[in-house]
């Protein structure tokens, strides 16, 4: 039987309408409202058999209320008349109640528009159960046909889709539909009393543009014996490569740095750094919510402002700061498309998909060139000072011996200062788009290894 898909933005709308009526009714001066609708279905296998299987539907409902420059939010599953009624009076009620926020408010009607952009965010491909589990099967069967697997954890599949609607009561009403298609898979080996594990996943708006089963399997499979034999390596301070796996971290630590909230509040290491060059000239990192099939596109922000592409960094030097409407009057700024609206809590900020461009050399040739060096590809637990930038971080991967990967490594940790990382870093030519922060494999100079 078909996973049939029921969702549909406008059966979300007559639902925001009565919310904020009610809002208005109890005496808030203005207000916005977001409905959703998800539904998703993962199947995990173990053994070739299956495992577990969830299946999970709900809607939701979230309401902000301004009454004067107090605001209070307030969220809920029942979407019942009487239901409706209460959430806005409570709603009004907290408001009342709370301390003054100068900055807080709608987005000014003169900063809204529509737009008709098609961003194929969601794929009505028909998905049965059956299928699903089909997938997690073939995916778990090829990591356990690379030589020296022994087990294959967590072979996952699953799809979900969901509609939003966003409504204010100064008249904007807008909403869309997404998906999403994953496969993962965890492979285990052995050598000597050592078990080692590593995986692939993939996961994309479209399942035409999802990884096979059998890449994805072997891949996990081909990782994982690698990592055999993996021990400690030596301390000290040297170039590290950072795979395509994990180098997106470090854009994403420039993101945090840079959004309005940390920015306003003093707590960013970049606070300071608008117009200064951060990295070389021939670095560019964009933020495009516009992306087709993107994983972080969207056709509004979270205040119901047209996003657009925007260089965060542009010949090395930090062009803008990501800002919803109350950090950019807090800052007196203008909003840059970037709020975010959760069910039951005001616009944050967030980036869409942010990227570091592409550099020219493949990362083979970046390290034919490091003679003593490490090469990452995993992370566990980074620590970062959002004040100065100080990072430091456990990882797994390969000692980098006369330009070649020498053995797998494990236990060691890395440390340095961010600002003095992107100094020198130099991308390689394999950027692939399989999240919302990505970078190709990435050099950078001078860390400090803690090892044996």
């Amino acid at each position: 039987m078909a996973l049939h898909d029921p969702i549909s933005v406008a059966a979300l709308a007559p639902t925001l309408e009565k919310l904020l009526s009610r809002a208005k009714h109890h005496g808030a001066t203005s207000a916005d409202a977001v409905a959703t609708h998800g539904r998703s279905l993962a199947v995990v296998v173990r053994g070739g058999e299956l495992e577990d299987v969830d299946n999970s539907e709900g809607r939701d409902i979230g309401l902000r209320v301004m009454v004067g420059q107090r605001q209070a939010c307030v969220s809920s599953s029942d979407i019942s008349d009487s239901s409706i009624d209460q959430l806005a009076e409570r709603a009004v009620a907290m408001a009342k109640l709370a301390p003054e926020d100068p900055y807080c408010g709608l987005a000014e009607q003169s900063q809204l528009d529509t737009h008709n952009v098609d961003l194929q965010l969601y794929d009505d491909t028909p998905i049965t159960p059956a299928a699903l589990k089909a997938r997690a099967l073939e995916v778990e069967a090829a990591a356990l046909a690379v030589k020296g697997v022994q087990q294959a954890e967590g072979a996952n599949a699953s799809h979900a889709s969901s509609a939003i609607h966003f409504m204010t009561s100064h008249g904007f009403s807008q909403g869309w539909k997404s998906s999403r298609h994953g496969l993962s898979v965890s492979a285990i080996a052995e050598k000597d009393g050592a078990m080692e594990r590593d995986y692939d996943h993939d996961g994309r708006r479209w399942f035409e543009d999802l990884k096979t089963p059998q890449d994805i399997g072997r891949i996990a499979g081909e990782r994982t014996v690698k990592r055999l034999g993996s021990k400690q390596m030596e301390s000290g301070s040297m170039p590290v490569i950072f795979d395509q796996r994990v180098s997106g971290s470090l854009v994403a630590a420039m993101v945090g740095a840079i959004t309005g909230p940390s920015v306003a509040r003093g707590v960013s290491f970049l606070k300071e750094k608008m117009g200064e060059t951060l990295f070389s000239s021939n670095i560019q990192i964009i933020d495009d919510p516009l992306m087709p099939r993107g994983h972080g596109s969207r056709p509004y922000d979270g205040e119901g402002i047209v996003p657009v592409t925007r260089h965060l960094i542009k010949d090395g030097a930090l062009q803008t700061w990501l800002l919803n409407c109350a950090s950019a009057k807090q800052l007196g700024l203008v909003t840059t498309g970037h709020a975010t609206r959760s069910i039951g809590s005001p616009p944050g900020v967030s980036a869409t998909n942010t990227y570091l461009a592409a550099g020219i050399k493949t990362p083979q040739e970046l390290t034919s060139h490091v003679e003593n060096g490490l090469w990452i590809t995993e992370m566990f637990g980074p620590s970062l000072n959002s004040n100065t930038g100080d990072y430091s971080v456990g990882v797994a991967g390969f000692k980098i011996e006369n330009g070649q990967k020498a053995y797998p490594v494990s236990e060691i940790t890395i440390a340095g200062n961010l600002l003095e990382m992107y100094k020198t870093l130099i991308p390689a030519n394999d950027l692939i788009f399989d999240g919302s922060t990505v970078a190709p494999t990435l050099l950078t100079e001078g860390l400090t290894v803690a090892g044996s």
